[in-house]
């Protein structure tokens, strides 16, 4: 009978892994928030390696700018209007089909990131905001499940293993979301993609040694990394660690889970686009809205959404009530798009 580990033998075959970390890694689950650019190396890695369980949680669907550094999508995907979590999970799949992997078509907030995370062994970040990142930081926090943080922009990226009750969080280091406009995006800095693959491998490995039993050997630094520059930054954290002063893992103050904090809209990085979300609505049916607004314009609809262009703006729904406004980003504006053509 052929062993079911064969595929894996060159990773057993690292003697501090070997088969009894193999054996742990397949009977782990792993939540993966995000599959843009790093999240979809992140949740390769993790599948090809043989996690048991990969949890994939994405709000956005494949476009053609995706492709120049989101790896795993193809120029299919895109034609076929596929959201992200669909696309990731038919590739993942078809790499590796011993492994369950549970698609999640979500934007990830205070009402359903606890649901999200339950049964999960560790999280790894995979977003592009920190408003999402203080979530899951309340989230692990409260829960006690590690969490891995990444973040890149141009040539430049960092990462930070966060271990609860062990260490710092990453609001000990990051105490507030920047304000709008005070920080470089993709859309102002650009982003390489080498970059992406370097953070989410360093992110994936973090993940790796959680999941297979060693979490001794888990980084206690801040990584920083600059490829244009060729440098290379480890900050250590014993003097945060610990602090009484940080609201989340000293003082116990979960707002962003309990809701306190966030916001309902988000401009999407690099798109012109800005995402609404409204908390109190129901599930819609794209078929019926299809047909209200094929008179204003061009309408194109799938089994998980709708897209529509009118006049000199295009109109993404999904099944959940979200709206991607596109061509602007002013918040004000996409509401007032949104309620003069979709409804309020």
């Amino acid at each position: 009978m052929t062993d079911p580990f064969d595929r894996y033998a060159r990773q057993m075959s690292f003697a501090r892994f070997g088969r009894e970390g193999q054996e742990k890694l397949s009977q782990s689950t792993a939540l993966v928030v995000g599959l843009g650019a790093l999240g979809s190396v992140i949740a390769n890695t993790l599948a090809r390696s043989g996690v048991g369980t990969l949890r994939i949680v994405d709000r956005d669907y494949v476009e053609w700018n995706n492709l120049q550094r989101q790896f795993i999508y193809t120029e299919e995907d895109v034609r076929d209007r596929l959201p992200k979590a669909i696309a990731a999970k038919n590739h993942l799949q078809a790499a590796n089909a011993d492994i369950r992997i549970d698609a999640q078509i979500a934007d990830v907030d205070h009402r359903n990131i606890e649901q999200l995370c339950q049964g999960v062994d560790v999280i790894v970040d995979g977003t592009d905001n920190f408003e999402i990142r203080f979530l899951l930081n309340d989230a692990s926090l409260k829960l006690g499940i590690p969490w891995v943080y990444g973040g890149c922009i141009g040539a430049e990226g960092q990462t930070m293993t966060i271990l609860p009750g062990e260490g710092a969080c990453l609001r000990c280091i990051v105490p507030d979301s920047p304000p709008p406009g005070t920080t470089p995006t993709c859309d102002t800095a650009g982003i390489l993609a080498p970059i992406i693959g370097v953070i989410a491998s360093m992110e994936s490995m973090e993940a790796l040694k959680i999941l297979s039993g060693h979490q001794d050997q888990v980084s206690r630094t801040l990584n920083v990394i600059d490829l244009w520059d060729n440098r290379l930054r480890q900050v250590k954290l014993g003097n945060v660690a610990g602090n009484a002063s940080c609201p989340a893992c000293g003082q116990r103050n979960y707002e962003w889970l309990d809701g306190k904090r966030g916001s309902q809209s988000a401009v999407l990085c690099g798109r012109d686009a800005v995402q609404l979300s409204f908390p109190d609505g129901d599930a819609i049916d794209l078929t019926a809205f299809a047909e209200k607004l094929k008179p204003l314009g061009s309408v194109e609809a799938n089994a998980y959404l709708l897209r529509a262009n009118i006049g000199e703006h295009a109109f993404t729904l999904f099944g959940d009530g979200r709206c991607i406004v596109h061509g602007t980003s002013d918040p004000a504006e996409a509401r007032t798009l949104h309620a003069r053509y979709i409804g309020t």
